[in-house]
């Protein structure tokens, strides 16, 4: 009887216990899919932000670059190739073939600004080249750095205060391309950075 009665106490503690563990191994696992789905949602709304925040830029341009920017020589993409978009600065840029219409060597900068029209800061925006930044010299310019931007990619950068956020010594692309989302072409795209480009099957 003593031993009967020491089973059944022994159950009486291991049953709840192991309810217990059960129940907080579950949560557990329900708090990191919380969590992964937060972050994939707070990825997904970065991509986005920075899509929408593109919305006013001018797509297509004239083609006029400034003067004294220099063509690159052997560049990767030769000028009239086809290439595919690896980036997302805008809406229906990532996968969309593209022509290489010009191809130059400078250092192009991530920059954030305010617009002289007002409105929110822009952060991060990709890219602005050497040649776009007034007195900017031919130095490669470092993080932090206050310049006055000349580009007018989009309404309210020209002539806007900005901060340059991280730079580099690259080839820079002009190019045209359908958007994947439909609409028309956009022509004379300034800028798309080597890295940002891969060759189209075309050619291979």
């Amino acid at each position: 009887m003593r031993l009967k009665k020491k089973v059944e106490i022994l159950i009486t503690i291991i049953i709840p216990l192991l309810v217990l563990t059960a129940c907080l191994e579950n949560n557990e696992e329900q708090s990191l899919d919380n969590n992964n789905n937060t972050e994939t949602e707070s990825n997904k709304s970065e991509i986005e932000g920075e899509s929408d925040l593109h919305a006013d830029m001018t797509h297509s341009s004239s083609g006029e670059v400034p003067r004294e920017l220099k063509s690159a020589v052997n560049p990767t993409y030769e000028v009239g190739s086809k290439v595919i978009i690896e980036t997302n600065h805008m809406k229906g840029m990532k996968g969309a073939e593209a022509t290489i219409i010009g191809a130059y060597s400078t250092n192009a900068y991530a920059v954030s600004y305010t617009p002289t029209t007002g409105g929110e800061k822009v952060n991060n925006h990709k890219w602005v080249i050497q040649e776009e930044i007034k007195n900017a010299g031919s130095n490669l310019l470092e993080p932090e750095t206050d310049v006055t931007l000349e580009a007018n990619h989009m309404e309210g950068m020209n002539g806007s205060e900005a901060t340059i956020d991280s730079g580099e010594g690259t080839t820079v692309y002009m190019v045209d391309y359908t958007p994947t989302t439909g609409g028309e072409e956009v022509t004379n795209h300034k800028w798309v950075t080597e890295n940002e480009l891969s060759p189209s099957d075309e050619d291979k």
